[in-house]
């Protein structure tokens, strides 16, 4: 029988997709945001959805609708006044919604939790926050363990790094991190004997989608695929799907498409002309993805990384491949909060590897048990 997950702050669905790609049954994800909910409901149509502020969400209205005790909770609660320098931060207003992650755990007591965030926070304030972290969830009876993941080493084409925090209640469970599956191939490593297998790079994950190069054309909602698969990574995104969709071109302007074409491939504002440099002032302006390596984060503001071999921003579907949501999954709503819930997600495979190493203690505690060991 499958483990059963609940999702808070859940967005559209990676944390979940991930989950179940691992064999997982998510019985409850919760939102606030409606497009992320209409992204959600589509995509994970034996899931139900509670659309509401996790601060007003009682126990009772889950239990209405599930009458059962999760074996995982996971979420990502965001926290942004752990962002600011200063040990007051603790305690700002934004970071109620961590609270409420911790109250949801401690209120259904599941067996493990996953909670995911950016990397800074194991850092800032001289540890202090991560110290408050690990506290809270021991006053509540979990022992707490964490890990900064790349996720190009899971097999996504994305620098995308990321903090896991596991917990196990009473220290029942073993906790495991997953083994990475990826290596870095100009990194100097020592592969004899090794299984590792390379970075799957930007070019490897979108070459098989529409260029929509031409300025006059931007796309439809659903397109053809233009070649085969041309790698196993484009197969696995094509596994459950015949057509593209939300792959529509962002429609610039004739002086942005002109100054980014003056950029070569993994460049950026540096290598354009002086008089251009100062058009966008910040470290990422004009950046050129390149082709030859995974993509860099991909964030919620999609402004500022453009295609490698075409004059716009990345779509929406090659987003997703970058992210690693596989062709089936089909984004809702506008295109800007399609990005948005493209940019706030978990990566899938990422996900799913997190969620097999949890299945690995929960399947070792529940065979010992069986064997009264």
């Amino acid at each position: 029988m499958a483990y059963k997950v609940f999702d808070f702050f859940a967005g559209c669905g990676g944390f979940s997709k991930g989950f179940e790609l691992a064999g997982y049954e998510i019985v409850v994800a919760n939102d606030v945001w409606e497009p992320a909910k209409e992204t959600y409901e589509y995509n994970h149509k034996n899931t139900r959805f509670i659309l509401k502020d996790i601060e007003e969400l009682k126990p009772s209205e889950i239990s209405d609708i599930y009458n059962g005790t999760p074996d995982v909770i996971i979420g990502g609660p965001p926290c942004q006044g752990f962002s600011l320098a200063g040990l007051r931060m603790i305690d700002d207003e934004r970071n109620k919604l961590y609270r409420e992650f911790v109250r949801m755990v401690n209120e259904f007591q599941p067996k493990m939790f996953v909670m995911e965030n950016v990397p800074g926070l194991v850092k800032r304030a001289k540890g202090f926050f991560l110290k408050q972290i690990l506290e809270d969830f021991k006053e509540i009876g979990y022992q707490v363990e964490y890990k900064i993941l790349k996720a190009a080493d899971f097999g996504v084409p994305q620098n995308r790094q990321r903090v896991f925090f596991v917990g196990s209640r009473n220290n029942e469970f073993p906790i495991h991190f997953p083994i990475e599956t990826h290596f870095d191939p100009n990194a100097n490593i020592d592969l004899f004997n090794s299984t590792l297998i390379k970075y799957v790079n930007l070019g490897d994950a979108i070459s098989d989608l529409p260029l929509l190069d031409d300025p006059e054309y931007l796309g439809e909602e659903i397109q053809n695929y233009i070649t085969e698969p041309r790698n196993y990574y484009q197969k696995l995104m094509r596994l459950n799907s015949d057509l593209v969709w939300n792959h529509i071109a962002t429609n610039h302007s004739p002086k942005t498409r002109e100054i980014i074409n003056l950029v070569p491939e993994g460049k950026n504002y540096k290598a354009l002309p002086e008089e251009l440099r100062d058009t966008r002032k910040f470290n990422v302006a004009w950046t050129r993805l390149s082709s030859k390596e995974p993509s860099s984060t991909v964030d919620t503001g999609h402004r500022h990384h453009f295609h490698p071999w075409t004059n716009r921003i990345p779509t929406v579907r090659e987003s997703a491949r970058i992210q690693s949501f596989d062709d089936s999954f089909i984004f809702q709503g506008t295109k800007t909060s399609q990005y948005t819930q493209v940019g706030n997600a978990v990566p899938p495979i990422l996900a799913s590897a997190i969620a097999r190493s949890v299945e690995s203690s929960l399947n070792r505690e529940e065979l010992k048990r069986e064997l009264h060991v």
